[in-house]
């Protein structure tokens, strides 16, 4: 059975992809800050008739958080097929690039870019194992330079400490 780890996984697109991936006959890994919201998701989706699932604490701006999951799984598994980065924060709503504070900056880029980073390296070894290991970094048109850069464009939110932490 092939094996996932999708990081956010107890709520919104995390818990999706977990879904997801479950129906499609893999073994996931949920990872969550907090142990206990990740064991509700896994029961929230236990109750659909998914099983191959398990909760692992995970806060991926944490080193020792990220150790320890990458220890927890690994003694469960010697191959992990896919990794799934979607762990992230918006940062809150007012996000004027010279307003912001660097707190806010620091915060954002902390779970969405150094994480990523952070649990890629952690579990590089498992995915090596794989016969066709899969990295997936979730992301959002936010994240697009291109997009943003037509200045003209009424419909545009402007995130930027979200906006710039997506696209590094």
């Amino acid at each position: 059975m092939k094996s996932a780890l999708v990081t956010g996984a107890n709520k919104g697109i995390g818990l999706e992809v977990a879904k997801q991936l479950a129906q499609h006959g893999y073994f996931v890994y949920l990872g969550s800050r907090s142990l206990e919201s990740g064991e509700a998701a896994v029961k929230q989706l236990n109750a659909a008739g998914l099983t191959t699932l398990e909760a692992v604490q995970l806060d991926v701006t944490n080193p020792d958080s990220i150790r320890a999951a990458r220890a927890t799984i690994g003694a469960k598994t010697l191959v992990l097929d896919v990794l799934i980065n979607n762990a992230g924060i918006s940062g809150g709503l007012t996000q004027s690039a010279l307003s912001a504070t660097l707190e806010q900056f620091r915060s954002v880029f902390e779970t969405n870019l150094f994480g990523v980073a952070g649990v890629t390296q952690a579990f590089i070894d498992l995915l090596r194992q794989s016969p066709q290991p899969r990295i997936v970094n979730v992301s959002s048109a936010m994240a697009s330079l291109a997009l943003y850069a037509d200045l003209a464009n009424p419909s545009l939110i402007w995130l930027s400490v979200y906006q710039s932490s997506k696209t590094a």
